[in-house]
């Protein structure tokens, strides 16, 4: 069976011209259906960047990149948008649209799934909320959720869609560390009773024990797996 994520040989470059730079350099990495994979290393070391390309958030330049058996390289933003509805995304800063609430915001993840009716879409939204502890928050806006209950609206509208992939961008930076060890997890238990792939950046070593495998990045490479 193939690998969630194939990447083989895979360069990225910021830029043209004389301001081209390189930013990732012969990145060759397999991730595995069900793993929680940890991304570590430095700012600035790539670690973003690899991310958004795993996650469709731009096209591969060379090299291969191979997400759920499509190639990403030189993809067309058609083809990205296809790979993007597969996957659940969480940012460090939870990116909640404060004129909505909890529930208006998980259920806006759904909006891009035709299959579902609006009341589907409710229940779903209201079911996962649930599920992560905010029943009773439901109807609050973002600026009435602490920092904590706001990451766990994020990793709602995330998992909400069932998706094969979950891509963290430093999900506990702005988190206590009770507060981070309750959201990371709640990811690992939600993405195993679903069945996912957890692909997480940080620099969080309290949360690192909930990896299968870490890996590490410096200076746009990839120098250790373990």
């Amino acid at each position: 069976m193939e690998p969630v994520v194939l990447i083989k040989h895979l360069n990225h470059y910021f830029g043209s011209g004389q301001l081209r730079k390189q930013v990732l350099f012969d990145i060759n990495l397999e991730i595995n259906a069900g793993e929680i994979i940890i991304m570590t290393g430095p700012s600035g070391s790539g670690k973003t960047t690899l991310l958004t390309l795993i996650g469709g958030l731009r096209s591969a330049i060379s090299g291969t990149l191979r997400v759920l058996g499509h190639e990403l390289r030189d993809a067309s933003p058609k083809q990205l948008t296809q790979v993007r509805r597969s996957n659940g995304y969480i940012f460090q800063a939870h990116n909640l649209h404060g004129s909505l609430t909890a529930l208006q915001n998980v259920k806006m993840s759904l909006e891009v799934h035709k299959n579902l009716s609006v009341s589907q879409m409710q229940t779903r939204s209201q079911e996962i909320l649930e599920t992560v502890g905010l029943g009773s928050r439901l109807n609050y806006y973002s600026n009435d959720l602490s920092g904590g209950q706001k990451q766990r609206v994020a990793i709602a509208r995330a998992l909400v869609s069932h998706p094969k992939i979950v891509l963290a961008d430093e999900p506990t930076a702005a988190l206590d560390s009770k507060s981070g060890r309750d959201v990371v997890s709640l990811m690992q238990k939600l993405a195993k009773e679903q069945g996912c792939t957890i692909l997480l950046v940080t620099h969080d070593n309290r949360i690192l024990d909930i990896a299968d495998r870490i890996v590490d990045m410096q200076d746009g490479n990839l120098v250790t797996t373990s």
